[in-house]
């Protein structure tokens, strides 16, 4: 379980998070929803060690993360697709996968990994040998997910996995992560401003809005919600 307390970041004088507490439970999808400037992408950089907190607790199973730098991070388990997916351009498919397992030394692991990663995406395995950067939107978002998964994590971060992707596709790569989630019992965090999605996906969600979280509950339950359902789902 992922625990996070009272935590904290400031940029210069800017407070992006106020005092975030949550928790995700192992195995679970837990969604963060929110506007544009409320904190998600600050508070999974947070966690992956990409920025520094002020004040707080972040802790995997007892493993307390908060001064751990971003590989040791990657080492306890925890892995993030980035938003903007930010994979190697000039890369083939294959070596962006092979960077994903930089930390880890078990050649046959890898090997098995990789097949499974081709199970879940096929179509990066049809690009093996194509750069990244002339792939399409969709296919660098599967490459983005792929590419962390080969680290092996029993947790993955999920940033914006929607954004600028063909609708048809955002279909196809939320049935990935629930695939992910129920066969390989990864836990997910998910920050996704496709609130319908996400919501329909996750077991849990939380709420943040500048940097506070609003409200929590069972993802059903908060679909469900009135204000939930006007400000980020389009009906009331």
């Amino acid at each position: 379980m992922l625990e996070i307390r009272d935590l904290h970041v400031s940029y210069g004088g800017i407070k992006a998070l106020k005092g975030i507490s949550l928790d995700v439970a192992e195995k679970g999808i837990v969604t963060l929803i929110g506007a544009n400037g409320a904190g998600k992408t600050t508070l999974l950089r947070t966690i992956s060690g990409l920025h520094k907190a002020r004040h707080g607790s972040i802790c995997w199973h007892g493993n307390e993360l908060t001064h751990k730098k971003p590989h040791d991070i990657v080492k306890c388990g925890i892995a993030q697709a980035p938003e903007g997916r930010m994979i190697f351009a000039n890369l083939t498919v294959q070596e962006n996968l092979r960077m994903g397992a930089y930390l880890r030394k078990d050649a046959e692991g890898i090997k098995r990994d990789l097949d499974f990663v081709f199970t879940i995406f096929p179509r990066l395995q049809e690009r093996l040998w194509q750069p990244g950067g002339t792939l399409s939107g969709g296919e660098q978002q599967m490459l983005a997910i792929a590419r962390a998964l080969m680290s092996k994590p029993t947790m993955l971060l999920l940033d914006e996995p929607s954004l600028g992707i063909a609708p048809k596709l955002v279909r196809t790569i939320f049935e990935k992560i629930v695939e992910i989630n129920s066969e390989l019992g990864v836990t997910i965090l998910l920050v996704e401003q496709n609130a319908n999605l996400a919501l329909t996906i996750a077991h849990w969600a939380y709420v943040l809005e500048t940097g506070t979280i609003v409200l929590s509950g069972p993802a059903k339950e908060l679909a469900q919600n009135e204000d939930v359902k006007l400000a980020y789902l389009g009906t009331a």
